[in-house]
């Protein structure tokens, strides 16, 4: 029998959540409209995506715990855990080596016998010794395992166009090559047809410190290399995208890069409260709590902004927007390597989750593909692991609530929030996205940003008439509650059975600062 929400939860939070839904000062309106009658964009599945870079603990340590010398269960090296919580989250695309990694790296180098590969310099990263032990066939069966299509970032910075035009050729040609004839003798006959590529990573950074123009001519050489062997017309090229509200790099690359050269442009923003002094990860106050979201719910402009300057060029949108680096960004943990990047992950990440995949729900026409940084071990991780322990973060309990709108037609929504005021900024407290699935079932999840307050959103349904609702929710007794290797379970989804439907109505009370995904049939 499925339990109730009061149920499931601890007593303290039982009586934290009466108290807030029964007392009327704690308690503001929201009004949502779905328009079904609208909906015709369907959510790319690649909204869902994660990335993985050789960085501190996320593949070594974390993904790879190697073939020999470890009693954790595994696959090839691969922690069979990991493999079986990313199949239950539906991971639908996984980007790797990186990151600044990736132009510093030589996949050469990590293909071919172990004991014979060359180790280099993570220079990037803690400046730690890569032995190059997890490779391409290392991430590229992994990727098979998950059930994920793999996602590569090519090397521009340091490589060169044959480098890459040679990896594209060892994944993915089917013919007789001296590619495909190496990649046999190191275990595969059959190529892996890899649809997704990346040219390049933070060309205007660590990529190169190009400009904009510079970079366009870049991409427009190692593109024309980059031959799709699989004859499929696949081939997905993605060129390295703005920082943040760095406008002029998408107007050049729109400009400067001929159509059929470019199937993608990536965006990376974090929500991150100074470069320089970027907060705890567990002990924040309030106010660093409203900067963060300010920072996260600054993705609908940058999203939007940068739409419109591809609509300008693209107005069919062929070319996608690809978010594939976001996150929150915080000090890392005390006593841990700084270059490692290892964070604590609270409930104020699954605000940030929320907010952030509603968003890219309701930009899927040019949206098509995000990556959260990163999948293990580093800034806004799924899963954390301490030897042979691994435990799910709240942000992976919002991805696998929200993985029912993978692939699902989108259903445009209206939102009048209340308003969370902190300090100088005026942030809606409520955000919503819907999607109807092949099984005509529609799906709504629901943020409520606010730490203190209850918001109750009433959600106009149309015309559709729908008998039942179900739903899930994650909340917890405060932001800054959290997951550790004593008490994995302390935040999990449990039922939520407060939603009431009355006609066209659905009535949804929401505690403070919680994440609600609700099924209406």
């Amino acid at each position: 029998m499925r339990k109730t929400i009061a149920s499931r939860l601890p007593g303290a939070l039982v009586f934290l959540l009466v108290t807030i839904l029964s007392n009327p000062l704690h308690s503001q309106q929201a009004r949502a409209a779905l328009r079904p009658a609208t909906a015709k964009v369907v959510i790319n599945k690649n909204i869902y995506g994660h990335f993985a870079e050789h960085l501190g603990t996320c593949i070594y340590g974390g993904f790879y715990v190697g073939e020999k010398n470890t009693t954790i269960p595994h696959s090839d090296g691969v922690r069979n855990d990991i493999i079986e919580a990313l199949r239950v989250l539906k991971v639908p695309v996984l980007r790797w080596p990186g990151g600044c990694f990736a132009d510093t790296y030589h996949w050469k180098d990590g293909v071919g016998p172990k004991e014979k590969r060359p180790t280099m310099v993570n220079a990037w990263w803690g400046g730690v010794t890569e032995d190059n032990s997890f490779g391409t066939h290392d991430f590229l069966n992994m990727c098979e395992k998950i059930g994920a299509s793999p996602y590569l970032a090519g090397n521009i910075g340091s490589g060169t166009v044959k480098e890459l035009s040679d990896w594209v050729q060892y994944v993915n040609f089917n013919g007789v090559s001296p590619m495909s004839k190496w990649r046999e003798e190191n275990g595969r006959a059959k190529p892996w047809n890899v649809q997704y590529w990346g040219v390049g990573n933070e060309a205007w950074g660590c990529g190169g410190n190009m400009t904009a123009e510079y970079y366009a001519n870049e991409y427009r050489k190692y593109a024309t290399f980059m031959t799709d062997w699989t004859n499929s017309g696949k081939m997905f090229r993605i060129a390295s995208g703005a920082s943040d509200a760095d406008y002029h790099w998408t107007e050049v690359m729109m400009r400067d890069i001929p159509g059929g050269l470019i199937e993608g442009i990536a965006l990376h923003h974090y929500s991150v409260i100074k470069w320089e002094e970027k907060g705890p990860s567990t002990t924040f106050s309030e106010q660093q709590y409203g900067d963060i979201m300010y920072q996260a719910l600054k993705m609908e402009e940058l999203v939007t902004k940068h739409s419109a300057i591809m609509d300008k060029y693209d107005p069919a949108k062929k070319i996608a927007l690809v978010v594939d680096e976001w996150g929150g960004w915080y000090d890392v943990e005390p006593g841990t390597n700084p270059g490692f990047l290892y964070q604590q992950n609270t409930m104020r990440d699954a605000m940030i989750a929320g907010v952030t995949l509603n968003i890219f729900n309701n930009h899927a026409d040019r949206v098509r593909m995000a990556n959260l940084a990163q999948s293990i071990n580093v800034l806004q991780a799924v899963i954390l692991t301490n030897k042979e322990k691994m435990i799910l973060t709240p942000t992976y309990h919002v991805m696998e609530m929200y993985n029912v709108h993978q692939d699902a037609t989108l259903i445009p929504v209206t939102v009048q929030s209340p308003e969370y005021i902190i300090g100088k900024d005026t942030l809606p407290a409520v955000s919503v996205s819907a999607s109807v699935d092949k099984n005509a079932q529609t799906h709504i999840s629901v943020v409520n940003i606010d730490p203190s307050k209850n918001n109750t959103v009433t959600i106009d349904l149309g015309n559709t008439a729908y008998k039942k609702v179900s739903g899930r929710i994650l909340v917890s007794g405060k932001l800054q509650d959290y997951n550790d290797f004593d008490h994995p379970q302390k935040i999990r989804p449990a039922v939520y059975s407060n939603a009431v439907l009355k006609s066209n109505t659905l009535t949804v009370p929401l505690p403070p600062a919680s994440v609600v995904v609700l099924t209406l049939q």
